[in-house]
């Protein structure tokens, strides 16, 4: 027996989702589901689904239902599996509720996420949202991947999700990498890791931005255009790899176009933020086996 499921599709810098609203908490998608709905061939097709539900109809949004936070984010990877964050896909959370009618963005916009509750607020890139502290893991990991000739040591950066940023030397090196192969990670981080390979510029800054580029491959997802996570996890290693004259503004360069990153002192310690684009592509129904 199947049902019909209305749903909104959205991306950021080409990072894409399906937007299901779920208020109430009564859509109970299994991970085959999910699966199934953001095939590229057989489904609507997405990096992953953003569940639009209140705060207190899931009990991992009783911390922010409790702090008067109404919406949660519950995201969703490709392959149905549940994930911390989304940078990107807080924006279009966001836009998804701004453009319902559901909330408003005007003095700033608390979402519930599994990495805690993250304020947004418009931009001059359209949103940007508050990721809250971070920090580098310790240790180093060697990271194996198609396109390579050797392994390359990589650095653990925590926004909330987990990530390995790996330098590479040059534009040719990051074009000829092959991310339709999940990279090696040594040690396997425990529930595994994103990965950003990036090239910073040259010069790495003007006029007080630092820029660099990048690709990435996403645990449970593959290669995508962007990753808003990513993005600030690439800019916060170049920037400890570059030292304490590095500027605190960024730009980063995905293949789904240009995304900022800041970095603030805060009472708590160091908040990055990243900033970006959100648009809704289109909405419609969908047979839910």
């Amino acid at each position: 027996m199947s049902r019909t499921l209305p749903f909104t599709k959205g991306h950021g810098t080409g990072n894409d989702f399906v937007v299901v609203a779920d208020p109430d908490g009564v859509v109970d998608l299994s991970a085959e589901q999910v699966a199934a709905l953001c095939d590229r061939h057989v489904g609507i097709g997405a990096d992953g689904l953003l569940r639009v539900v209140r705060s207190a109809a899931i009990d991992e949004g009783a911390e922010a239902a409790a702090s008067g936070v109404e919406w949660f984010m519950d995201y969703r990877n490709a392959d149905g599996s549940p994930a911390e964050m989304c940078g990107n896909g807080t924006r279009v959370f966001t836009r998804y509720l701004v453009e319902s009618g559901l909330a408003s963005i005007d003095d700033g916009l608390r979402i519930g996420t599994r990495a805690g509750v993250k304020t947004l607020t418009r931009s001059e890139r359209g949103y940007e949202v508050d990721l809250g502290t971070w920090r580098i893991e310790e240790g180093e990991t060697l990271v194996r991947a198609r396109g390579l000739d050797v392994s390359r040591p990589g650095v653990g950066i925590d926004v909330g999700n987990p990530h390995v940023v790996v330098a590479l030397s040059s534009h040719t090196e990051l074009d000829a990498l092959d991310l339709a192969y999940r990279p090696i990670l040594d040690p396997e981080p425990r529930g595994g890791a994103n990965v950003e390979f990036v090239v910073p510029s040259d010069p790495l800054v003007r006029d007080g931005v630092g820029a660099l580029r990048m690709r990435v491959f996403e645990r449970g997802v593959g290669e995508t255009l962007s990753c808003g996570t990513g993005v600030a996890a690439a800019a916060l290693a170049v920037r400890h790899w570059a030292g304490p004259a590095a500027p605190d503004r960024w730009q980063v360069d995905v293949p789904g176009g240009t995304l900022g990153v800041r970095i603030t002192t805060e009472a708590d310690g160091e908040h990055v933020l990243l900033s970006g684009p959100a648009v809704l592509v289109y909405s419609g129904e969908v047979a839910l086996a």
